[in-house]
């Protein structure tokens, strides 16, 4: 057995809370109602608890700077060795959207990932990250964690190569030994790149160090305790704040929930899973609509599409651009538009339009979800830093039966994927072992958690909502009955209500709420 079926572990596709957030239009009336006159006076850093080697971080005073539109922005030093503060310092980039109200203090958003700007996603995107109520009640913080985007970031490829790396043809035929050693051989060429490049970071770009930081964000604006709304796998994110600073924890909303305790080898194989359900649902929708470019049952309608990805695996399509689009783009470019049901139409356009031999819009889709702009440029280093996180957060796992029986799951549960999920593992290549653990989170001492699963989320299956909600002590599940990535800010008004009160007023919901 080789380790293919590990390449699924390190495939975990929990980018951000929706691929149509980067394109939302924001409306110039929410900047609108930001009252006239000076603003509010800075809060006094919080530094109960913290020791001394710790208290220049958390005393730091923030030098805010005006970012356009009601938004203001600044750096935050942190401990690039949280063990060894005094090694050195890197910069975390946040931005603020003061209370358009009064302000009970701030709500910091994370928009998943690993590697998605927090940054970005509350500057560009406001009134898709949280709801007026909070906009109105809350100081909303974005912020980029270590390694990602204006925080000092992981820098692996420039453009032209990171095209290579995440577009290009691997020559011979797919599962073969030649392959998997060619396969290898690019990630080893990507991961060396990585260390040249990011002067030292790699080792320090976890998800407990980054949990580390974000108490470090709160401490500097004054809070108490924490307000976090964290998508995807900022619930992990979240989750692993609880676990740190329990006492900290008060109100948690983790949305598109991660569950902590699923062994690596399992997670993009339960993720497969999720996208063969969604597929599925895409394609019921699809044929009861007039443009569907298939006939017949979603069954017949599978057989089609799976053809299609075998003859794109045996021939890719030359794009416009040159570049081509190989079955991997076109898994790619599918699962980008399974994350929200309002981007099944651009799928079906993309499938219509690769059957008459035009790759364009599938390659549109795969660009979106890797963050590559029209003109060649990628606007983030979002596919550098989720490869940075996932090798350290992640424990090797080196089973051979346990890897016989996740691909033996994956054939079983996810066919249509399931030949195109497994690869050598990436991080077997990493420059640096990994740090991370697989295992439940309990947060014993924290306040109410609330965990938010939606019933057919392809990226964050169900049943991971259920089983992290049942870990945490004080963990509250909520359903969104329905299909796409998250559940906060989609048109539930139940789950939106749900959310909201208890991050306003620290109101949980009934533990076990559903809303259809």
């Amino acid at each position: 057995m080789t380790h293919r079926a590990r390449r699924a572990a390190r495939r975990i596709l929990t980018v951000l809370a929706g691929v149509a957030a980067a394109s939302v239009v924001l409306s110039g009336c929410l900047y609108a109602q930001i009252p006239a006159g000076a603003p509010a006076p800075e809060r006094t850093a919080d530094t109960s608890g913290v020791s001394a080697e710790l208290l220049p971080y958390y005393s730091q005073k923030l030098a805010w700077k005006s970012c356009g539109a009601g938004f203001d922005c600044t750096e935050v030093k942190a401990p690039r060795d949280w063990d060894k503060p005094a090694d050195g310092d890197l910069e975390l980039a946040i931005v603020r959207h003061r209370a358009t109200g009064t302000s009970q203090g701030s709500l910091l958003i994370n928009p998943g990932g690993p590697g998605a700007s927090g940054y970005d996603f509350v500057h560009d995107s406001l009134d898709y990250a949280v709801g007026a109520d909070l906009i109105e009640d809350f100081d909303v913080i974005g912020f980029d964690p270590r390694g990602v985007g204006r925080s000092t970031a992981v820098r692996c490829l420039d453009a032209k190569k990171m095209d290579d790396y995440l577009y290009g043809v691997v020559p011979g035929p797919r599962n073969t030994p030649e392959w998997d050693a060619a396969l290898s051989a690019r990630d080893k060429t990507f991961a060396d790149a990585c260390e040249a490049n990011s002067d030292g970071l790699l080792p320090y770009i976890t998800t407990v160090n980054s949990a580390r930081d974000m108490d470090l964000i709160r401490g500097v604006l004054g809070d108490k305790t924490l307000n976090y709304l964290g998508y995807s796998y900022g619930t992990f994110l979240g989750a692993t704040y609880a676990k740190l600073y329990p006492e900290r924890a008060q109100r948690l909303v983790l949305d598109g929930a991660i569950d902590p305790a699923v062994p690596g080898l399992e997670v993009s194989t339960i993720q497969a899973e999720g996208f063969e359900s969604a597929l599925r649902a895409y394609l019921e929708g699809c044929l009861a609509g007039r443009d569907c470019p298939f006939n017949g049952s979603v069954d017949e309608a599978l057989t089609d599409f799976r053809a299609l990805l075998s003859s794109i695996s045996r021939t890719p399509m030359k794009n416009g651009d040159g570049r081509m689009l190989t079955v991997d783009s076109m898994i790619t470019g599918t699962i980008a538009a399974m994350y929200s049901e309002q981007s099944w139409s651009y799928l079906t356009k993309g499938i219509t339009a690769a059957l008459q031999g035009d790759p364009s819009v599938m390659m549109g889709l795969a660009d979106s979800y890797n963050s590559r702009n029209p003109d060649g440029t990628y606007a983030d280093n979002t596919a550098e830093a989720f490869r940075a996180y996932n090798c350290m957060d992640y424990p090797v796992e080196d089973d051979p039966a346990a890897e016989d029986a996740v691909v033996a799951q994956l054939e079983a549960k996810a066919p249509t994927f399931a030949p195109y999920w497994q690869a050598p593992d990436p991080c077997k290549v990493w420059p640096y072992p990994p740090t991370g653990v697989r295992e439940a989170i309990t947060a014993e001492g924290s306040g109410p958690i609330v965990v938010v699963g939606t019933t057919n989320d392809p990226a964050t299956p169900y049943a991971w909502a259920e089983s992290l909600a049942k870990q945490l002590q004080n963990g509250v599940l909520v359903t969104r009955v329905g299909e796409g990535h998250t559940g906060y800010n989609k048109g539930n008004s139940c789950v939106d209500q749900a959310v909201e009160r208890f991050l306003l007023d620290g109101k949980a919901p009934k533990d076990g709420l559903r809303c259809g």
